[in-house]
């Protein structure tokens, strides 16, 4: 019998509240089994989720007891009720549920975390990582207890672009110390696999992990929890985007068309899931050649900034192309720790004011005196 056969078999032992067992319930995902650890989902009523945390745990030990299973890591999704008819014919589909906006109670609030922004962009290559990188060290600059989540599964960033080492330690039970530097806390998946591992992980798997990284780990007391979330708007950012209570999404993008389009779509999956659309970035906006001083607009100029005026969201600012830039992310050295005076670590330092004004209100601590790090 194989490990997958085994956990549906252990899962038959599980009754549902509403009568007969968890494995013929329709609410499990596809079991995913990897180097002795099983991942699954079960799907919930979107008014079920806090009321189905027993059934969860109770899914979890079910799979832990089978043989050749270490651990075992089962998260709720409210994406699809189970209890829905199905189609009446094949032709036609069932509706996707609208999401119920913030109040929504799959939106579990992680405890002590004031804030979680998003982000993202609608495709990779346009340095989101990097931009969140020093967005929340910009954050962290005005006197804000910050941390970053490292959603990215597939390409970690966040343990090269804080030079962080080593593994987190427990903080008891299944909870996780995060990791820290430059005076921010920091979780990522690059802490817990090898760096040249390939991450041949389906959806559950990958939806399992960032819920473990956000919500098994000892965050404390946090004014903001910025978010680096994967590229583009596939299964991973739409669970996040309905699971988590995001108060906004930052949306990254480069000014040439290509990649508005793809920024485009991430305005629209937020918006669908009802997250309010905190501003957009352009990020390598411009380029000043360093030996002459002439500026040259590689991917073309102004297009995020006209795209925000035509989504109606507000333009956050602009990010230069710079070598520097480049080679302090590379190094663990980011611009706005490292050359806190610098037109580039101001240019982030001014676009978290304006995010931290629109979370807070004008009456924010946008004002606060900069922390220099040692």
């Amino acid at each position: 019998m194989s490990d997958k056969a085994a956990i549906l078999k252990a899962l038959e032992q599980v009754s549902m509240p509403g009568g007969g067992t968890l494995a013929a319930s329709g609410a499990l995902s596809d079991i995913i089994v990897h180097q002795g650890k099983a991942y699954f989902s079960l799907s919930v009523a979107a008014d079920q989720v806090a009321n189905s945390e027993p059934l969860r745990k109770a899914a979890e030990e079910a799979a832990k007891a089978v043989p050749g299973i270490a651990s075992a890591l089962v998260t709720l999704t409210a994406e699809k009720a189970p209890s829905r008819a199905a189609p009446a014919s094949a032709q036609e589909k069932p509706a996707v549920p609208a999401a119920s906006g913030p109040m929504n109670p799959a939106r579990i609030a992680v405890q002590g975390v004031k804030h979680i922004i998003a982000v993202a962009s609608g495709k990779g290559g346009v340095g989101k990582s990097t931009t969140s990188c020093n967005l929340a060290l910009a954050f962290a600059a005005r006197g804000l207890k910050v941390g970053v989540l490292d959603a990215d599964i597939y390409g970690p960033s966040m343990p090269k672009l804080f030079a962080i080492h080593g593994k987190p330690t427990l903080a008891g039970g299944r909870t996780l110390n995060p990791m820290q530097n430059y005076g921010v806390k920091v979780m990522s998946i690059g802490f817990l696999v090898d760096e040249e591992a390939a991450m041949i992980w389906r959806g559950p798997m990958v939806i399992s992990a960032i819920q473990q990284m956000l919500r098994e780990v000892a965050w404390g007391e946090l004014d903001i929890l910025v978010v680096d979330m994967p590229p583009g708007t596939g299964d991973a950012q739409l669970t996040m985007a309905q699971n988590v209570p995001l108060a906004g999404a930052v949306i990254v993008s480069t000014p040439q068309d290509l990649a508005l389009i793809d920024a485009r779509r991430g305005v629209a999956m937020f918006r669908k899931v009802e997250v309010p659309i905190l501003g957009v970035i352009e990020n390598m906006s411009y380029f000043i050649a360093p030996d002459t001083g002439k500026r040259y607009d590689i991917f073309g100029h102004g297009g995020a900034q006209a795209e925000a005026v035509r989504q109606g969201v507000p333009f956050l600012g602009e990010i230069p192309l710079a070598m520097n830039i480049r080679e302090r992310s590379d190094s663990g050295l980011p611009v706005v720790v490292t050359e806190p005076d610098g037109p580039h670590a101001q240019a982030y330092l001014a676009i978290a004011d304006r995010v931290w004004s629109l979370l807070e209100g004008e009456t924010s601590r946008k004002a606060a005196p900069r922390i220099v790090f040692d």
